[in-house]
């Protein structure tokens, strides 16, 4: 039996400002990747995706980014490491805190936008992650790219590493995202999306923006929330794994 993990990331509004479907995308994901506050989110926001997502049996994990609300975490910062850390913790316990008044906690932890793609490669910001999940609860399973620097170190630190791919992403040959500002480096066709969540899921390979086949091997797939029309691509993308046999359950 193969089984699959579905996350999404969710809570990405502030204030009067809405960003995607939340209800929706609970209804299709098995996972979910809360916004803690810094890139996005707000403590109302936070509080109701986690009453949905247990409501749902969704497990819920931090989204922990750069301080940067007006840039939506997606612009590199230069933070000294040691404030990193305690800006981890900091995202960490807020949501933990609308986690276990909803019932449940924070089950895992996976970094957002610029934060995520510069903790691939940069050690300092990496090892700064890593010593805030260590201090927080070295219990919680990291989230991330194959291959990244930032698991690399995680799981020499004892943490439990689980491998991600991007089901509406375009992939480099070397298995690293397209950066979004490249034409065609978010997947917008349903079907092409849900086929690649398939073969993610059966371990077979997808190909990359240049055409050429790449093999990843992911215990989770993501979906992102603020993509146009992701209700329907999560929809679209749960409706074929199903029909091809895939159990579709947490990794945490």
């Amino acid at each position: 039996m193969v089984t699959l993990d579905l996350n999404a990331d969710l809570g990405e509004g502030f204030g009067r400002w809405v960003l995607g479907d939340d209800g929706a995308l609970l209804d299709v994901v098995t996972s979910a990747n809360v916004a803690c506050g810094f890139h996005a989110g707000d403590p109302s926001t936070m509080r109701r995706v986690c009453d949905l997502a247990v409501a749902r049996g969704v497990s819920i994990g931090a989204q922990v980014g750069y301080r940067d609300l007006s840039g939506f975490g997606r612009r590199f910062i230069d933070v000294d490491p040691h404030e990193l850390t305690q800006d981890v913790i900091y995202q960490l316990g807020a949501l933990d805190a609308f986690a276990r008044v909803a019932g449940d906690r924070v089950r895992y932890v996976k970094p957002h936008g610029a934060l995520y793609h510069a903790i691939g490669h940069h050690v300092e910001q990496a090892a700064a992650v890593v010593e805030a999940v260590l201090e927080y609860d070295k219990s919680l399973p990291v989230l991330g790219l194959p291959g990244s620097v930032w698991l690399g170190l995680a799981e020499r630190s004892g943490l439990r590493v689980v491998h991600e791919a991007f089901a509406d992403r375009a992939y480099t040959a070397d298995g690293t995202l397209v950066p979004r500002d490249q034409p065609g480096a978010v997947l917008h066709d349903a079907d092409q999306v849900a086929r690649r969540c398939v073969a993610l899921a059966r371990g077979e390979a997808i190909a990359d923006v240049e055409g050429r086949a790449l093999l990843l091997t992911p215990a989770s797939v993501c979906l992102h929330g603020d993509t146009a029309g992701a209700a329907d691509l999560a929809r679209r993308a749960r409706a074929a794994l199903e029909q091809a046999g895939i159990t579709l359950s947490p990794f945490a």
